[in-house]
């Protein structure tokens, strides 16, 4: 069955990270001295160090691995099944029936595992671009490295939006929080101090400092999970859903088919070599194939993507970018370059020359950059002050803060979004106009205010009954503040922006746009993006202490969401998902994060966080959105191409099965189980693999997917499977040799030639039907319409023409057919299976289009197949 690939919320039962570390530290720790000088290791200390194992072995995600693809194509658990009946035949003398039958399943898997071991060879090498970054101090000297070099007790700095790449002990640092829900699960931010525990796998939300690697390689947390499972219970997407019903029911035929053998065994005293046999056949209904052709399908739309500019980190999402109907979007850094600058200043309280001084000592004191405070120095320069308290951004906030006591820079001063700032300003006559004036620009605002004097930064809050001091006291605005001056700041759009949001738009995709700034600068910037008289849109402040169901409301009804907290962006994407939407969020930001995990599908940009790009399903490399159109039109086609495979091997499943029971209930055996191999892989093996090569992207027809694949099903299977017995039948009647028999899964000589010529005829018949199944699944033509709409694609059918020559090659040559067990037949014999084969074909055709099982059923309410979308595809 399918392996399922990822969910955010819930966790394997893995150690908890903070079970090792007081979450609560007490106000002066403890904390022992590093062992690692200030300006960190040497490169000649770590060379040693790495030459004596202490390195930091990296365990890759960016696919399976090498040991998952050869255990789920080969050893998986139908195959090893059939192993073991395989060498219980040989055991039993046997051998080519267990060479036959275990070699062509052999063969079908390494097809299968040739193409994906291909597959993950190129994702591997794109995917090392988007690897984590560590930043270390070597030789007292910061530098950017891959966490393959790391040593143990190399010196890290991190700061906001960093992951932490492997395990340590924070030994410098102030108001950092880190999420640690890749770890454990819970979404809550972790505060860290000085002599903290931080642990692999958990990224920097707010603040930053430095740490020592006490931790690498399979001693670090993340790798110790990733040694034994990943962090997630893994979702489904809705096609793998499906398929796993199938193959379960699949299961359940073949284990009742199994009882029914051991009765009959034990009534009519079979040999164990013909039960072994028998039980071959049935467990040969499974459709393990099935499985690889969808890997096979993921791997193939991975690479094409890979191609494309998006490199996939879970498999499924290929197939999930075909389900999404509403994409959510951050704004900066995401439509926009995120590349900052300062459009303009307005002085309000003091002159433009102190402005900006005063800026610039603000961005160049701040002891954790980002793109504003970089944007603010670049333009005014400045330097650094000591601060006394400091309120490092956050997205949560909005506001940043020092109180400082230095020479021309003293008092408390703060830079943030005006509307969280408005309240506790002295006065602020005239500041909205203009304010409105810019933001109906795209431009992003900041308003600078301060108080001449010291202002403690941050409440004196206590731990509740103890009296002692929180851990972390929240911060605080200061009242009465003076505003000093508003600040502008431009972005660009993306390239290609416009005619991404356009393609989405056409496909029926709803765009909204979910961003931390003032919602008239998002909402310039959408109309900018093309989003144009389409805008709806809603603040932040509006959605908060809305009840869940107008919160939900709002989620659906407008498409532009501004000034919105990191928890109403989850919030958001949680309520589209409620209602039925098939959600993806597209982010680059350490505040995308838990939006990004509560998606279905996780879209980061490479040039974003590593913690955005540590819980994507997809990363948009080189950041192009141009990427996009192509992952949606891959998945439509992988999409498209598990639809096509999933008809052929259920037709073979229900036909197989019904033919099992119908033969038996009149006494004889369907198949030798050399005949299924050789039906399994012209019928469904080789068929499989090319389909999903040759699947081509579009929509899919309207209606149920498990109605629509019935629809074509049930008729099909029924007509062959009934033809079938009776040309069964008929050729074992016609023989002067018993009919029934109590040993069906001997030799030619055992059963008699009228039971093993039937069982020929029956097997050249059903091969025909399912190569005839090519064109149907696939019409070139008009002519072959009738289960699905009109294709216009003909190498499906020319796949069938050449298979067809190729199975006639096996079943006239006397190599072959001692190979697969099949009897001589005369070229008459050949004529009335093709014959056979022709009318099931026309009347499974005229079953489709006159609709006669769903007017059976009373359920004749499916557009005709000209109406369907992919019929003009």
């Amino acid at each position: 069955m399918i392996e399922d690939t990822r969910d955010r919320t819930s966790v394997t039962q893995q150690p908890d990270p903070r079970a090792a570390a007081d979450r609560r530290p007490p106000a002066a720790p403890q904390v022992p001295l590093s062992a690692t000088p200030p300006t960190g290791l040497t490169e000649a200390e770590a060379g040693r160090r790495r030459d004596a194992g202490q390195g930091n072995m990296v365990i890759s995600k960016s696919s399976r691995t090498y040991k998952q693809i050869l255990r789920e194509n080969v050893f998986n658990f139908i195959n090893d099944v059939l192993f073991t009946l395989g060498a219980l035949l040989i055991i039993l003398g046997r051998f080519w029936d267990a060479v036959i039958t275990v070699g062509v399943i052999v063969l079908n898997s390494l097809v299968g595992l040739a193409q994906e071991i291909r597959a993950k060879i190129l994702l591997d090498r794109i995917a090392f671009l988007t690897r984590p970054k560590a930043t270390v101090i070597r030789e007292g000297k910061e530098r950017e490295v891959d966490p393959g070099e790391l040593v143990l007790g190399d010196l890290l700095v991190l700061h906001a939006g960093d992951q932490v790449v492997v395990d340590g002990r924070m030994i410098d640092g102030r108001h950092m929080q880190a999420d640690e829900s890749l770890l454990t699960g819970e979404s809550d931010l972790v505060s860290k101090h000085v002599g903290d525990e931080l642990f692999s796998g958990s990224f920097v939300v707010t603040g930053g400092g430095r740490y020592e690697a006490e931790k690498v390689g399979i001693d670090s947390m993340v790798n110790k999970i990733a040694a034994g499972a990943l962090a997630f219970r893994r979702v489904l997407t809705p096609l793998q859903r499906q398929v796993n019903f199938i193959i379960r029911s699949a299961l359940l035929i073949v284990l009742a088919f199994e009882v029914l053998i051991i009765i009959k065994a034990v009534i009519l005293h079979l040999k164990f070599v013909d039960v072994v046999r028998m039980s071959t056949v049935t467990f040969a209904i499974v459709p393990v194939g099935l499985v690889l052709a969808i890997a096979l399908a993921y791997a193939l739309g991975a690479v094409r993507m890979a191609g494309k500019g998006a490199l996939v980190q879970q498999a499924n999402s290929v197939e999930s970018m075909s389900n999404i109907d509403v994409l959510c979007t951050d704004k900066t850094g995401t439509l926009t370059t995120n590349n900052i600058r300062v459009h303009e200043v307005r002085p309000l309280g003091t002159d433009r020359a102190n402005l900006e001084a005063l800026l610039g000592r603000f961005s160049a004191s701040a002891s954790e950059s980002n793109r504003t405070s970089a944007a603010l120095h670049e333009a005014f320069g400045g330097s650094a002050a000591h601060p006394i308290e400091e309120v490092v951004f956050s997205s949560a906030r909005k506001w940043s803060a020092l109180s400082v006591d230095d020479d021309g820079f003293r008092g408390t001063f703060v830079l943030g979004a005006p509307e969280m700032m408005t309240s506790h300003l002295a006065a602020a006559d005239g500041l909205q106009e203009l304010i409105q004036e810019w933001t109906s620009t795209g431009l992003r605002v900041l308003l600078f205010a301060y108080r001449p004097q010291v202002e403690p930064l941050y409440e004196q809050a206590h731990i509740p009954g103890s009296g002692e001091p929180a851990e972390e006291p929240p911060a605080a605005l200061p009242a009465g503040l003076i505003p000093l001056g508003i600040v502008s700041l431009s972005d660009e759009l993306r390239p290609k922006v416009q005619d991404t949001l356009e393609q989405f738009a056409k496909a029926g995709i709803k765009v909204k746009i979910i961003s931390g700034d003032n919602p008239q600068t998002v909402a310039a910037l959408a109309r900018q993006a093309g989003l144009g008289e389409r805008i709806s849109l809603v603040s932040g402040l509006e959605l908060t202490g809305m009840s869940d169901l107008d919160f939900g409301q709002a989620a659906e009804d407008h498409n532009v969401f501004g000034r919105v907290t990191p928890e109403q962006k989850e919030r958001l994407v949680a309520a589209l998902r409620r209602r039925g939407h098939y959600v993806a969020m597209i982010g680059d930001g350490v505040n995308d994060v838990i939006s990004l995990k509560k998606a279905n599908v996780a879209i980061a940009m490479q040039g974003g966080s590593q913690a955005a790009r540590g819980v994507a399903d997809m990363v948009l490399l080189k950041d192009s959105f141009a990427a996009l159109p192509w992952a949606f039109r891959e998945g439509q086609r992988v999409f498209n191409g598990m639809t096509d495979i999933l008809r052929i091997f259920i037709v073979r499943i229900f036909t197989k099965a019904l033919l099992i029971v119908g033969i038996a209930a009149i006494g004889g055996w369907a198949f030798q189980p050399r005949q299924t191999s050789l039906l399994s892989f012209f019928a469904a093996g080789l068929p499989a693999i090319l389909l999903a090569i040759f699947a081509k992207p579009g929509p899919q027809p309207h209606g149920g997917f498990m109605g629509r694949l019935g629809r074509f099903v049930v008729p099909a299977s029924l007509l062959m499977a009934l033809l079938g017995t009776t040309l069964y039948t008929v050729y074992a009647l016609a023989s002067s040799a018993p009919f029934i028999t109590n040993n069906p899964g001997g030799t030619a000589a055992e059963v008699g030639e009228a039971m093993y010529g039937a069982q020929t005829v029956l097997t050249v018949f059903l091969v025909f039907c399912m190569l005839l199944l090519l064109p149907l699944i696939v019409p070139p033509t008009s002519f072959w319409v009738g289960g699905s709409p009109l294709r216009k694609d003909w190498k499906p059918a020319t796949l069938s023409f050449l298979m067809f020559f190729g199975f006639m090659a096996v079943a006239l040559s006397h190599l072959g057919r001692n190979t697969f067990d099949l009897a001589l037949l005369h070229w008459q014999d050949y004529v009335v299976c093709g014959a056979a084969a022709i009318a099931w074909m026309l009347g499974t055709r005229y079953l489709w289009r006159m609709r006669i099982l769903d007017k059976f059923l009373g359920v004749d309410d499916a557009p005709p197949l000209s109406q369907h979308p992919s019929a003009a595809a």
